[in-house]
């Protein structure tokens, strides 16, 4: 069963590592960076600011700061070392030969799980859980699958090791926003209503008939958060043609 599972796991990645460009190389090793994401995870707190008391703010950063050392604790420190799975870029693997590696990087010896998409599900989950609006939603999962699979990309993992990390990242998420809401007083629905609300606008145009009127873009608290992303993507798109 172990073999066969392997196996299925292997193949999944050699068909989705094979599949390569000069630009994807360029745009994978960027977006699986973590210093090109310090200004989206910064809005975070902006959010907290705009949503929270001083108490709040205090006990939801420390509370998302424990489901990642959690996270990478429990993948890095206890399972990695037991389970001893080499990477596929790892060239004591047999598996090196026929992986594209990118730019030489091949990351520790031992992969599974990957702490990279444990930790981004873990924020992913916990964000989700406290915003609740369907839009950001898709943004938080869809920087987190992307965040994950650029790893596979780049030669560092199996699909394996990327879905078991986002068990893992999306249980410790969920179970540290659960323990930080144990002392909120606000409602979860209440708090959605808080996200929603307009934290900036942005003239984008003006209208002369009938009248002259100013036309504005109504950002919302959590659209902070997503427009730094969207942004963000942009600019390593650019950087990578």
């Amino acid at each position: 069963m172990i073999e066969t599972l392997n196996q299925i796991d292997t193949d999944i990645f050699l068909f989705f590592n094979g599949m390569r460009s000069d630009f994807l190389d360029r745009f994978m090793m960027m977006f699986t960076g973590r210093f090109i994401w310090v200004p989206m995870y910064a809005s975070i707190l902006f959010i907290f600011t705009k949503t929270m008391k001083p108490k709040m703010i205090i006990l939801y950063t420390l509370a998302i700061a424990l489901a990642i050392t959690l996270t990478d604790q429990t993948c890095a420190t206890f399972i990695r070392p037991f389970v001893e799975r080499l990477r596929p870029s790892n060239p004591n693997n047999a598996l090196s030969e026929f992986t594209y590696v990118v730019n030489d990087y091949r990351g520790g010896p031992y992969g599974f799980p990957s702490c990279h998409s444990a930790n981004s599900f873990a924020l992913a989950t916990f964000m989700t859980l406290l915003v609740a609006r369907r839009k950001f939603t898709w943004f938080i999962f869809g920087w987190a699958i992307l965040n994950s699979y650029s790893r596979l990309y780049i030669g560092v993992h199996y699909p394996g090791d990327l879905l078991v990390g986002a068990i893992i990242g999306s249980a410790y998420g969920a179970l540290c926003y659960h323990l930080a809401h144990r002392f909120d007083s606000v409602k979860r629905s209440d708090m959605a209503g808080l996200t929603s609300n307009r934290a900036l606008t942005l003239p984008i145009g003006i209208q002369f008939t009938p009248a002259i009127r100013l036309h504005a873009l109504h950002i919302s608290n959590a659209g902070v958060m997503m427009s730094i992303g969207v942004i963000t993507t942009l600019i390593i798109i650019a950087a990578a043609f």
